[in-house]
């Protein structure tokens, strides 16, 4: 397997674009994208389990019943949710998309990002769809990860190269997410393609299985958003004999899908709204890999570890509590902590106590862009890792006027 660029147009036979409609109020932010394979897909997709839900989910799950579909429409700027009219819009959205690229209706996946709440009108979308078919490029991937970021600060894609059935496959995705982000999917959208021929039920095998994994470890804000949404389009366009059972070609696939989602946790992670760092936890020695998760996920989402981070303060006491309060079954005293980052490690916690480390040290490890906590919980062979960010105060200016 070998990384590779080019996120959603790496895979033979897509195309993608992105341009600005007029949904934002800011010209200079595209606020349209645009995925299009050249032949009808399997596909496959994981939604938020917020109860609250966007009317583009409800379409896409709708659309994706038979385990296929061709393309995708997705804006920025308004999340068409607990809107007037919104099941309305987002079909006849796929519709309008249907008519300037001549694929069926039902063979869109939709998705939305935005404000809460707010009308939308289909006006943007008629004006936008065919200016948007027109500029669709085999190397559109990176002006459609634009086009569906709301308070994102960089672009994020990422692609690989993989063998399955002796043919060369390819498999990339876009992805935004900066704030809403929490286990339960996190407001995250993720747009995946690939040219392997793989069955409709072994791609939502694949995706079921990978996020629990990738997207369900990452936490920015403890807040689950509504729109959350990962698909993926496979067209075979590599020539493999499909994957349609488990067995190495299988393997090979969910591995590929395992490094691009993880690629992409990590990113959204180290972009979180208003971070100044990137936070891995990472838990070794747990009964079993639930509870690793669930311990990984509970020391990410500790508002007092994030906001120590930020003040590069090596306050392991508040790592040991949030392992402690984890809603799940090992014993505490056996637990050691060491952070680490670039500048090196430092081991501040052992047999759940103190460990004598040097506190300037330390600060120098807190002062990289990206710390790893290394929790070993030294009972059994279960392992996981997520991904957070610290606290700071942009994060409050941001969302303290977020709408206005």
């Amino acid at each position: 397997m070998q990384e590779i660029q080019n996120g959603v147009c790496a895979p033979k036979g897509f195309r993608a674009a992105g341009i600005w409609c007029g949904i934002r109020k800011n010209h200079t932010k595209p606020d349209l994208a645009m995925i299009v394979s050249d032949t009808r897909c399997t596909a496959a997709g994981v939604y938020t389990k917020n109860k609250v839900k966007g009317a583009p989910l409800t379409v896409t799950k709708n659309h994706l019943t038979d385990g296929h579909a061709q393309a995708v429409i997705c804006n920025s700027g308004n999340a068409n949710t607990c809107a007037p009219g919104g099941l309305a819009l987002a079909e006849e959205t796929c519709a309008l998309a249907a008519a300037a690229l001549g694929i069926d209706a039902a063979d869109w996946i939709v998705g939305s990002t935005g404000v809460i709440g707010k009308a939308m009108t289909l006006e943007p979308f008629r004006d936008g769809i065919p200016k948007l078919a027109a500029v669709l490029s085999y190397a559109g991937s990176a002006q459609a990860a634009q086009a569906i970021m709301t308070t994102d600060t960089r672009v994020k894609e990422a692609a690989v190269e993989f063998t399955a059935g002796g043919r060369t496959c390819r498999l990339g995705a876009i992805a935004k997410g900066s704030g809403m982000i929490h286990p339960n999917m996190a407001t995250m959208l993720c747009f995946i393609t690939t040219d392997a021929a793989v069955s409709p039920v072994m791609l939502q095998k694949a995706l079921s299985e990978d996020i629990l994994d990738s997207f369900n470890q990452v936490s920015v804000d403890r807040d689950t958003s509504t729109n959350d949404t990962v698909t993926i389009l496979a067209n075979g366009l590599a020539g493999n004999s499909e994957i349609a059972a488990p067995g190495p070609d299988y393997d090979a696939f969910a591995a590929a899908l395992a490094f691009v989602t993880r690629k992409l946790s990590f990113l959204m992670a180290a972009d979180g709204e208003g971070a100044s760092k990137a936070i891995v936890c990472t838990v070794s020695g747990a009964p079993d890999k639930e509870t690793a998760r669930l311990v990984s996920r509970s020391v990410i989402s500790s508002s007092l570890f994030k906001a120590a981070m930020f003040g590069g303060d090596a306050n392991w006491g508040r790592i040991l509590c949030a392992i402690g309060y984890t809603d799940a079954e090992f014993e505490i005293d056996r637990v050691s902590v060491t952070l680490q980052s670039k500048a090196g490690s430092v081991l501040v916690c052992e047999h759940a106590a103190h460990h004598e480390f040097s506190e300037e040290f330390a600060a120098k490890v807190l002062a990289e862009d990206t710390v790893t906590v290394l929790v070993d919980l030294h009972q059994g062979a279960g392992e996981a890792t997520a991904w957070g960010c610290d606290l700071t105060y942009e994060y409050v200016k941001i969302n303290g006027d977020y709408r206005t």
